[in-house]
């Protein structure tokens, strides 16, 4: 269903962080296909990295990005998995403040569709700290399109309705301190 019309777009400021112990940005698929989706819906890319399977380096990263008010949402790719360098949620977890489990279940109903039992390999998952959206989804090109496509096309537009991201970010940060 096509967003309603009655609302103007608003660009979402995304920050996309590729988690690889191999991948270089002349190599990395699944980060271009979602830089590609996020600028080919509207919004802009506010800074990209590649980062090693480590949680204290994706940690770092997350709480820069979480730091600047230039930055509304952060898409990571890469180690969600179950194996040992498989960090990702972990790290995630260290700094959100709220857990979003909606969002991984979602993914695996929707990656369900494609790759059958395989999907509980994954662990994308997403939360929110300090005003600032998190979403971990798994490192092949596939599972960011699925992710894209699927879920953060339409909740990362705020004509999408009943209700999306966007229309609560004023409200993120109502908790914090002024």
């Amino acid at each position: 269903m096509p967003p309603p019309t009655d609302l103007p777009f608003r660009a979402v400021n995304i920050a996309v962080m590729t988690v690889s112990d191999s991948r270089t940005l002349a190599d990395d698929k699944s980060g271009d296909i979602l830089v590609d989706r996020l600028q080919t819906d509207g919004h802009n890319l506010a800074d990209r990295v590649i980062v090693k399977d480590e949680v204290p380096l994706i940690t770092a990263q997350l709480q820069l990005w979480i730091d600047d008010p230039a930055v509304d949402a952060v898409v990571s790719t890469g180690g969600t998995g179950v194996t040992g360098r498989d960090v990702t949620p972990e790290a995630f977890a260290a700094v959100w403040e709220k857990h979003i489990p909606g969002f991984g279940e979602l993914f695996r109903w929707l990656s369900y569709q494609k790759i059958k039992t395989s999907t509980v390999q994954s662990r994308a998952c997403a939360g929110v700290a300090k005003g600032t959206y998190l979403f971990a989804l798994p490192g092949s090109p596939g599972a960011c399109k699925d992710g894209w496509d699927g879920i953060l096309h339409e909740q990362l537009d705020i004509r999408h309705k009943p209700c999306n991201f966007v229309e609560l970010m004023p409200r993120l940060r109502e908790h914090l301190p002024k």
